[in-house]
């Protein structure tokens, strides 16, 4: 270092000192909050929640001041070990971003006398976090998967009114119930993300966003029982990009309608993903007598299939368990949606099913470039001859270019 950038290097200590700056640890690293220096133990068998959450607390009211311009961070450390952890909410505000390094493996108890409000490790309030490391979440769901307790099992990690927030290169492993979850959230990025779970089993969705904005789910490879990725209702700005899924039951916009508070989506795209295996491919799902709302603007593009049953699919009578025929069709209007470049292998018929509402037809729907071949056909039986279907398709739907199976409408 030369004698310059020494200088300038003391007058910035020292002018820090002067102005009574809390620079959290130093000019060019963060603070560090390190779990075990609070009582956590990584035996994997203490509870280590307490202890979570006194490191958090103490680093969420730490003001680490500023360097050049730039907020320096409060980095909660998990280290390397098994830590058992019960229910925590990390709460903000913050005074400074914030950091939650995961290194080691963190693991939920199989009690579920333990889950009190139906979730494990959640984000509440929080602006500037990042949680990374390339550690393991663990919800340990096999020990309550057998007895299919529904939706009252706790999600493994729950970001709720988050902003400006980064969830980058960690694994999620076999939730009990879905493995994130995205709620009354903006600006929210997820990179480099593996998420983990058998393919029976029962509602271990990988990341289910909702009433959220500016969402990006990029360079992840999910495998799941339920939805590798479902957008709710809420959702508006929306781009999945680059995600590899499978086994699971595809990547999904909905289900929309299912109660009376349920509001439109708007600007989602699925952009270069692989689904391997699944039983849908990108699919649209609404409930039947759903208040009036839309679905609107979705672009489709640039997707491989690879043995999916269901590749391309619009389901405006979902109900995956018994339902009342009787009852109005769903009122949730989707229109001006692309089906593009879309190419592979279906593991059924029925290549591309778009079953519409009869209440509100949906409209404007762009099937273009579509090449969805079937399975070679098992010895001694004739090929199988791919088709589309449709019910209830607006006239101004079109396809462009290469589409087979030949459209329906």
């Amino acid at each position: 270092m030369n004698s310059t950038r020494k200088l300038r290097l003391l007058f910035a200590v020292l002018a820090a000192a002067a102005a009574n700056i809390d620079i959290c640890g130093g000019l060019f690293t963060d603070r560090v909050f390190n779990v075990v220096g609070y009582g956590a133990t990584p035996d994997g068998r203490s509870d280590s929640a307490g202890a979570f959450y006194k490191a958090w607390g103490e680093a969420c009211a730490a003001d680490c001041g500023w360097f050049r311009g730039v907020r320096v961070r409060a980095r909660v450390l998990i280290p390397q070990g098994t830590f058992l952890v019960g229910p925590v909410s990390f709460r903000g505000p913050c005074r400074s971003p914030m950091v939650v390094q995961v290194k080691g493996v963190v693991r939920a108890p199989t009690n579920l006398g333990a889950f009190h409000h139906q979730e494990w490790i959640a984000f509440r309030h929080v602006n500037d976090l990042l949680v990374t490391g390339l550690g393991t979440f663990d919800g340990q769901g096999r020990s309550v998967w057998p007895y299919k307790h529904g939706n009252g099992l706790p999600p493994t990690l729950k970001l709720l009114h988050v902003t400006n927030a980064k969830i980058r290169a960690i694994s999620l492993i076999n939730a009990k119930f879905f493995h994130v979850i995205i709620g009354q959230s903006r600006g929210v990025t997820v990179l480099g993300v593996k998420i983990t779970a058998p393919a029976d089993s029962p509602n271990t969705d990988g990341i289910h966003i909702g009433d959220s904005s500016e969402i990006r789910i990029t360079r992840s490879s999910i495998a799941t029982g339920d939805d590798c990725i479902s957008v709710g209702p809420g959702s508006s700005n929306v781009t999945i990009d680059k995600v590899h899924c499978g086994p699971g039951h595809g990547i999904s916009v909905g289900s929309l309608g299912k109660y009376s508070t349920d509001t439109g989506v708007a600007g989602i795209r699925v952009l270069n993903c692989t689904l391997a295996g699944t039983t849908n491919g990108v699919r649209i799902k609404t409930w039947r007598d759903s208040p009036a709302i839309t679905a609107s603007n979705m672009l489709f593009s640039d997707i491989v299939m690879k043995e999916v049953s269901n590749p391309i699919i619009i389901d405006q009578e979902y109900c995956p368990n018994s339902c009342d025929e009787d009852k109005p069709g769903s009122r949730v209007n989707i229109n001006n949606v692309r089906f593009q470049n879309i190419r592979g292998s279906s593991a059924t018929d029925v290549a591309i099913n778009l079953m519409c509402s009869a209440a509100i037809p949906c409209d404007y729907i762009t099937l273009e470039n579509i090449d969805l071949r079937p399975l070679p056909p098992s010895p001694g039986l004739a090929p199988a001859i791919p088709l589309s279907t449709c019910e209830h398709v607006g006239l101004h739907s079109r396809a462009v270019g290469f589409v087979f199976p030949p459209p329906c409408f």
